[in-house]
């Protein structure tokens, strides 16, 4: 990419999209093409596909898509195959028949099988059953990687697949029904703060595993890949920041300057049990990052407060 390329990112207002815009500003590309649902939604192939035609950026990064925690994941499996195979088909369709040669598409470590050797290689996919809490998900995400490989493969295209792990920051989702858990988190330990609460509620055992990664690091890995000839069809992006549930809920707390007990509801299911990536790949393409936990949280935070003070 140069600092005049077309850019189109699909998903430019949520978590990963609007960080991407953000990084993208700040490094001085200047042709960033961003579209809002109200004006063009995706599950429209029509429309997609005309915007693409009118458009036709020299690059395109997709990261619309449907997604939610396991509550969500759980109730609405239908909802999730449909409007992600949906989001999915049509932008990458799309670009292929408006002659676009370059497309980055988010993934998610879900893809992977629930009972993966760890950490996790990217030739792990498909070795595998799923998670049950979040096939439907997973199913819909590895169409996309392989809609990505075969078009690649058979039009001569660079359309490749990202896979981080589980992303926080700005402009996250807080409706603690459809939230992943970092949100969650931040959302009950901040209710419990300003209400004296002397203990929070939370799913499962508060066991399993979990490696996060902050959004603004997601996109500059992204845009790094973006900027190198690399040729692979699938790339891990993790942060090697890997905690168990309560110890992320004690992490924030300290964070926020706030302690109270935490009770477990151990009658909700806890996923699996670790997604830890395994990040040598991208290491040896040449990205490496030193991630700051605290001063992340304490980003997301304040754009939490931001929207939920503007709620109240």
């Amino acid at each position: 990419m140069n600092k005049n390329s077309r850019i189109f990112i699909a998903g430019s207002t949520g978590l990963v999209g609007s960080a991407i815009h953000k990084r993208l500003k700040s490094f001085g590309y200047k042709n960033i093409i961003i579209t809002k649902k109200k004006d063009l939604n995706f599950l429209n192939k029509e429309k997609t596909e005309n915007f693409l035609k009118k458009k036709k950026p020299d690059y395109v990064i997709i990261a619309s898509a449907k997604v939610g925690g396991i509550v969500s994941n759980n109730s609405f499996p239908a909802d999730y195959i449909y409007e992600n195979l949906a989001i999915q088909n049509n932008i990458i369709h799309g670009s292929y028949l408006a002659g676009i040669k370059n497309l980055l598409f988010l993934g998610s470590s879900c893809v992977y099988p629930k009972k993966s050797k760890q950490p996790i290689k990217e030739e792990y996919l498909l070795n595998g059953e799923f998670e049950k809490t979040n096939e439907a998900y997973a199913i819909a995400k590895i169409a996309g990687i392989k809609m990505c490989e075969y078009y690649s493969k058979q039009f001569k295209l660079n359309y490749f697949s990202v896979m981080p792990c589980n992303v926080f920051g700005p402009n996250d989702n807080y409706n603690l029904l459809s939230s992943h858990f970092i949100p969650a988190l931040l959302k009950k330990i901040h209710i419990a703060k300003i209400k004296k609460q002397k203990k929070i509620k939370l799913w499962g055992s508060g066991k399993p595993l979990r490696e996060v990664i902050f959004s603004e690091d997601l996109a500059d890995a992204c845009i790094f890949l973006l900027n190198k000839k690399h040729g692979k069809k699938l790339v891990n992006i993790g942060s090697n920041i890997e905690l168990s549930i309560i110890n992320y809920a004690k992490e924030i707390m300290k964070i926020l300057n706030f302690q109270c007990d935490i009770e477990f509801d151990k009658s909700k299911p806890d996923g699996v049990k670790r997604k830890k990536l395994d990040i040598s790949l991208i290491k040896k393409l040449g990205w490496e990052k030193k991630y700051n936990f605290s001063k992340n949280i304490l980003k997301t935070y304040e754009s939490f407060l931001e929207t939920y003070n503007s709620n109240v």
